[in-house]
């Protein structure tokens, strides 16, 4: 009788366990059902985030001094700053834009849908779509337009003035901020895609 007890016991522990497991199941959907992000999103998303280190390794070096090829009045007033607070400056803005295209690798990998667990307070919560998507469809605007104002116009308007590089050092400068303009388009699609993915999977 004391065994019958205790397998009709087992037997309904199993059965509630079962039912709480489904319970969590049905209403705490896995991150890991939001479809990966395809081979050509993860590549945009790497190129973004890639995008402002040339004017960032740029700014860096004339931050520290480096002759770049401005001259005259410009160059003066920089050199007054610059190994000074125009170095922190120049670091900073650079930090701050790399920090910026390294969140776009967060449209295509794990942490862009759950924060980290090692981050205090927010760790192991999941990431709203949208808290992720509005900002960065609304970053990828103002980038694009940016850079295509730059591109056609204001950038030659720069190196027009007299004291701007010329030559070789124009061309080193131009090479080094024309990646930006691949920094809007790239987050927008990028951004689109994650999109698609992580809406989907909410229905």
């Amino acid at each position: 009788m004391s065994k019958l007890v205790i397998n009709a016991q087992g037997t309904t522990h199993r059965t509630t366990e079962r039912r709480a497991c489904a319970h969590r199941t049905t209403n705490h959907r896995p991150t890991a059902a939001v479809p990966p992000a395809p081979r050509w999103a993860r590549l945009a998303a790497k190129a973004a985030a890639l995008s402002t280190v040339p004017s960032g390794v740029w700014r860096i070096a004339f931050g520290f001094g480096a002759p770049l090829g401005f001259t005259g009045a410009t160059a003066a007033a920089f050199a007054e700053h610059q190994p000074g607070w125009g170095t922190v400056y120049c670091v900073a803005l650079s930090a701050l834009a790399e920090a910026l295209s390294f969140l776009t690798l967060g449209l295509v990998r794990p942490w862009g849908q759950v924060v980290p667990r090692w981050i205090p307070l927010l760790g192991g919560r999941r990431v709203p779509p949208l808290a992720a998507i509005v900002p960065a469809l609304l970053g990828s605007a103002v980038l694009t337009v940016l850079g295509m104002e730059g591109l056609f116009g204001r950038w030659a308007d720069n190196l027009a003035t007299p004291d701007a590089p010329h030559g070789f050092a124009a061309l080193v400068m131009t090479a080094a901020y024309l990646p930006l303009v691949a920094w809007g388009p790239l987050l927008g699609a990028v951004t689109v895609d994650y999109a698609r993915r992580a809406l989907r999977w909410r229905r």
